[in-house]
Formats: structure tokens, sequence, C-alpha cells
């Protein structure tokens, strides 16, 4: 009789299992003690680990940090569809470590997934590093070092904002500090990061002979898929009432599958399911580099001390974080202790949540705020209208509607600069109007066509003793994206070639010219450089600020020479950047509490053999994240404060589910789990594995 043949009895629970399922692993040689880093405990291998991940943050973060505005002043895409790509690249970044883990743990380990495949292959390379990076530097410590081992995920979370503090600090000043090709050299601020990539890939590759080099464990995503897989169908199969039921339903692995394995996929699963409500975290955390990098372009970054960019704003966060973590580690977390609160990891995760909860209804109080600070948009049927009287004498402008009724009457004075647009109703979406004209004795007649949602400039000149008009379009959107935009008209008899910088220039026409706008850099343009055919001079500009729209008329005043008069199309943004600063700190605080306490969490959660692929999956909340704010981007149709606060309340319910789920997980310590060198391998005998029967007590 063959002894592996199947027992009919239902006291039976283990059938022979292949030795392709379970494969034999020799014994492990004796581990020599690792170098430590000046006679602490923390191995010497953990320097090259957080340079190297100082480095590849820098990159990353130094590259993200341009690259909403490259979407927005580069390529010219909307708001809605510059947020939707960010968040869809960023969700990429961070799908892929599923497929980099999946590789680490079962085939090349994670070191040479970390060096080979991640640092190789740069579209693939966050998906191998970041899975892999976190738990490599674990694996690092020996278990009776497991407090530094907690203190190692903290010094890991400050490496990454250090390189993401600088890197978001200095890419902004290579993209608009540099000109490339006229424009902001976004070639630079990619290249840089670039090149920080080719040091972490040296810097790492040195420390490769001092480093811990676990093993892969075998194909374990694909044992995990198959354990649950047998257990689901075998459960199905046996869901006769005559058949006893199983504590756990992983349990119905057991005729296939070791123990141990069972014991590892159930602590995955458990942990997979608090990892449910996550993403919507991330889908708050991630949007300042996005929606409020896209509202910090609408506010003032003159500082007084300081002037800050919109993406430089950006480098609050990590700065921030460099301050709580210690802050909160040594202090915060020890006060807690000391009042006899049980400050539970999931606990600090829960009360992250709802910083981020507030965070985000700041981030909607200042919206609101910006947008009272506004200039109103036309709707339909409606223009505004300014009037710009470039006469040498007063002008009285009446506008007449289709029915000879007097829509706009105004008194303009020479060179008058009005305080505002004026609204004008239309009766069809494009319409003439007439203007009425008083200069001196003379009265005028003029017919200009405009059309709905637009604004318009009258610009009345002199022409001999009497005077004309033109009509010039303005902005076709009354906001310049926070950039400071620019345009001239010419009252010369000869062409002007103005010179705004080293590589932006224009020309405006003879006789009234009107250039289109250009776009230049905030700052005070004291001394333009200009020229004619025959004369070179220079213009007082003034201060371009941030976000305003300016019309210089360039004029030759008998006394005073060439001269630029200066009006505002558009004024500059008045709310003070500073003013993002509570919501930067609210949603640090949160994300200090949640994702360095969730890291350590995914790792010490973690079966042995399973490292990487929780860190993937911790990192898999952060790609559903992204995705969910891409989703409300593009079809949610709502005003920017009121998407703040739907995302706020979502976080909210979020929370409290979490920490309905948290209440009733019971966490699993350390000395419960085994490590890969502690697994029993069974007796192999032939092609199969001499399982003992017995009935198990459940």
């Amino acid at each position: 009789m063959n002894p592996f043949q199947k027992n009919e009895s239902k006291e039976t629970l283990f059938s022979p299992v292949s030795i392709e399922d379970v494969p034999p692993r020799p014994p492990s040689p004796p581990k020599k003690p690792s170098p430590k880093i000046c006679g602490s405990n923390y191995p010497l291998s953990i320097a090259f680990i957080v340079v190297n991940e100082f480095c590849e943050r820098f990159s990353y973060y130094g590259m993200k940090a341009v690259l909403i505005l490259y979407f927005l002043y580069f390529l010219h895409w909307n708001e809605d569809t510059s947020t939707s790509i960010y968040h869809a690249f960023s969700s990429l970044c961070y799908f892929t470590p599923i497929l980099g883990a999946a590789i680490a743990d079962s085939w090349l380990g994670k070191f040479k997934v970390l060096s080979l495949v991640g640092l190789s292959l740069i579209a693939l390379g966050t998906g191998g590093i970041k899975p892999c990076v976190a738990a490599f530097g674990g694996d690092q410590f020996e278990e009776k070092h497991a407090e530094e081992r907690t203190r190692y995920f903290s010094v890991f979370y400050l490496s990454i904002n250090a390189g993401s503090l600088i890197s978001t600090f200095i890419t902004p000043m290579l993209r608009g500090d540099v000109q490339c090709f006229g424009e902001d050299c976004y070639a630079l601020a990619f290249g840089v990061p670039g090149l920080l990539m080719v040091i972490a890939l040296v810097v790492f590759a040195m420390g490769s002979k001092i480093y811990n080099k676990p093993p892969p464990e075998g194909n374990i995503v694909a044992q995990v898929f198959k354990c649950i897989w047998f257990a689901i169908s075998n459960r199905f199969k046996n869901r006769s009432g005559d058949i006893p039921k199983r504590q756990h339903w992983l349990d119905w692995a057991a005729e296939k599958y070791p123990k141990q394995l069972i014991m590892d996929v159930k602590a995955l699963t458990r942990i997979l399911f608090l990892y449910i409500p996550l993403p919507m975290f991330w889908a708050l955390l991630d949007q300042q580099g996005s929606r409020w990098t896209l509202q910090a372009i609408r506010m003032n970054g003159n500082l007084g001390f300081f002037v800050l960019q919109p993406d430089q704003m950006q480098v609050l966060n990590p700065l921030l974080v460099l301050i709580f973590i210690p802050l909160f580690d040594f202090v915060i977390y020890r006060l807690v202790s000391k009042c006899g609160i049980n400050f539970s990891s999931l606990r600090k995760m829960a009360v992250g949540m709802i910083l981020a909860c507030l965070a985000f209804a700041v981030a909607a109080a200042v919206e609101i705020k910006i947008n009272e600070m506004t200039p109103a948009q036309p709707g339909p049927q409606e223009v505004f209208l300014q009037v710009l009287n470039l006469a040498d004498d007063e002008v009285k402008v009446t506008v007449v509607g289709n029915e000879n009724d007097s829509l706009l009457i105004e008194s303009i004075k020479s060179f008058q600069k009005t305080p505002q647009y004026s609204k004008l109703h239309l009766k069809t979406k494009s319409q003439n109007f007439h203007f009425h004209l008083k200069y001196h004795n003379l009265s005028l007649y003029t017919e200009h066509t405009v059309q709905e949602k637009n604004w318009y400039s009258l610009v009345i000149r002199e022409d001999g003793n009497s005077i004309s008009s033109m009509m010039v379009k303005d902005t076709e959107s009354k906001t310049t994206n926070g950039m400071t935009t620019v345009r001239f008209v010419n009252t010369l008899h000869k062409g002007v070639n103005i010179s705004l910088s080293k590589d932006t220039s224009l020309n405006v026409g003879e006789d009234y010219g009107v250039s289109a706008y250009r776009t230049v850099q905030r700052g005070e343009y004291l001394a333009v450089h200009c020229r004619t055919e025959d004369k070179n001079f220079s213009l007082n500009l003034g201060l371009l600020d941030f976000g305003a729209a300016y019309l210089f008329v360039i004029t030759n005043n008998t006394n005073q020479g060439l001269q630029a008069w200066k009006t505002e199309d558009i004024p500059a943004n008045k709310m003070s950047i500073a003013w993002q600063l509570p919501q930067y700190a609210l949603v640090t605080a949160g994300e200090v509490m949640f994702s360095v306490t969730g890291l350590e969490f995914s790792y010490s959660q973690a079966p042995s053999s399973m490292k990487s692929v929780l860190q993937a999956a911790w990192l898999l909340t952060i790609a559903v994240g992204n995705i969910i704010v891409l989703v409300v981007a593009q079809f949610s149709g709502l005003v920017q404060w009121a998407e703040f606060i739907l995302f706020s309340c979502l976080l909210l319910v979020i929370c409290l589910i979490f920490s309905i789920m948290g209440y009733y997980y019971v966490p699993v310590k350390t000395e419960d789990m085994q490590g890969p060198g502690d697994k029993q391998i069974p007796h192999i005998q032939g092609n199969m594995i001499n399982l003992e029967t017995k009935k198990t007590k459940l």
C-alpha cells in the first residue's frame, strides 16, 4: 500500500505536498557581527543605505517639485489636466513596487533589485527601490537591537525629507533663475536630479561587501496566492455540514501547505485588510505638489526678507518633517507615555488622519479668501471694458447699445488709471457697440465688435488734431496662473525692440502698435534696454509682482524724454503665501504620525519572508490615493474650496472606519514570528514530504 495514499477519514488534515512547493534549505553558516557606526548598535551598512535614499529622494522630489508647473506653463495644459497627469504619474510610481517586491522576495533578493534593477531602469526604478530600501535597512539589524531598528525608520524618513528639502528648494531655482532657449530651464531642473541618481548608485554599491543580504524565500508571492486560492477552493469543496468547521478560513489550506506559511499568510491578510482605508490619507497628502502648488501661484510669495516661488512652498513639508520627527519622538510621545496613555501605532496613524482633515479645512478657508480677492469673471453675454485715454486732454466716452440706450458714460482724463473694468451686458454672444467720444469741441462716433466672456481695452489715441480709437482684446482669462505678464503700446513713430532679460525680448510696431503678453520673472525692472533703428534708451518698469498683468505705454514726453506709462490689467496677488503655513504644519504633523509610524508598523508586523511584499502593499496604498485625486480632479466639477472640503470630510469618515478596525486588531509580537532560519523543514523522502497525520484540535 502506498504510504502516502489519502486517508478517507474526515480526521485527516494533511495530504502529500510536492517538493516544489516547499524547497529544502541548506543550513545557514554562522553570521559574523557586522561593523557598527562609532561604537553604537547601528550597523555601518545603514550609512550607505541612508545616503542612497537621500540621493534617490533628491532626484524624485526635485523632479516632482517643478512637474506641475512644467505641465501648466511649458506644455500649457489646464489645471485639472495637469493635476490628473501629476497624480497618474505618482500613482504609477507606487504601483510598480509590487513588481519590485515580487522579484526581490522571490528571485534576486533586496540588494540586487535595489542596485541593479531599481537604479539601472529609471522607468521602473522607484518600483525596485521603494519596497526594498526600507525593509533592506531593517534587515541590517540583529533582533537584539530591535529598539535601534525602530529608531532607524525615523532616521530613514529624515533622510528622505532631507533630500526632499534640498531638492524642493534648489530645483525651482534651477527652473526659474536659469533661462534655456528664452524660457524657464526645465532641462536643468530635470537633469540635476538625474545626476543624483548616478551618485545614489555609486554610494549604494560602495557598501556591497558589508551588507547583510537575506536570501530570497522562493516565489513567495506566488505561494501566497496559491495558498489563498487553495484554502478558498478547499473550503468550497468541503462545505458539507458533516465536516468540522475550522478556526480560520486559511486553515483550509493545511492539507497542502505547511503551518508556517499559513501563519505568515494569516498575518499578511490581517494587515492588508487594515490597509484598505489608508489610500484616502495619501490622496490628501500628495496634493501638496499639485492643488496646493496651484493655490500658491495665486498668492504673493514676497515674504519681505525672501521671495518664494510657488513651487518652492513645498519645501515647508520636508523642513517641518526634519523638525517634527525628533520633536514627536523625544518630547510629545514621551509626554503622552508619562500620562499613562497607550499611544499605539494605530492610534498615532488615526490622529495623523485627523490632522490631515484639519489641514484641508484650513486650505479651503485660504482658497475662499483668495477667491474674494480675485477679480470677477465675465459670465455668458457679458464683457468687461476699460478705457485708456492716451490723448493729451480729457475725453468723455458714452457706450451706446443696439437700441440707442446709454450703457456707460465716463469722463476719462489724459493717462488716467481706471480703478476697475466696467461690466457690459450683451443681447447675444457677439454684439456691436457704438462709442460716442467728445474731445474738446469734437464729437466722434465709432463702432467696435465684442464677444462674450472677454476683457477689452478701448484705446483712445491722438490723430493729428483729432482722436481715434481701437479695441484691444485683453487676456482671455482674468488670471496669469501666478506668473507676471507684460505688454506694450508704442506711441512712437518707429518700432521698438525691448529686452526684458538676457533671453527675452519683443518687438512693438510703430504708431500705437500693441504687443502680445509676455511672461517675465517677478522682480524690479529699473532699466530695461530698448532700441529703435537709430536710438538706444532704457525704461523704468518698476516692480513687476506675482500674478499681475501690466500694460506699458511708451511715450515721448517733451520735458522728460522717453517714458513708460504703467497700468495694471490684472492686479497683483494680494494674499501672502505665508497663509499656507498652518495647513502645511498640520498636514506635516499628520504625515509624521501616520507615515513614519506606518513604515515601522509594516516592517514589524510583516512575516520575515514577506518584508518587501508588505512594504510594497504599503506603497500601493499611496498609488491608490493618487488615483482618487485623479478621479476627483477629472469628474467632480467642484470649485476648489469645495473639493478641499470634500477630501477633508471623506478622510474624517475613513478615519472613523480605520479606528474601529484598529480597535479589533491584535498586533503580532516579534517573538511570535519565526525567521526564515527558524522554519522547520520536513523530512523529504523521494519526491514527497512525510507529514504526520493527526487529529487537530480546533
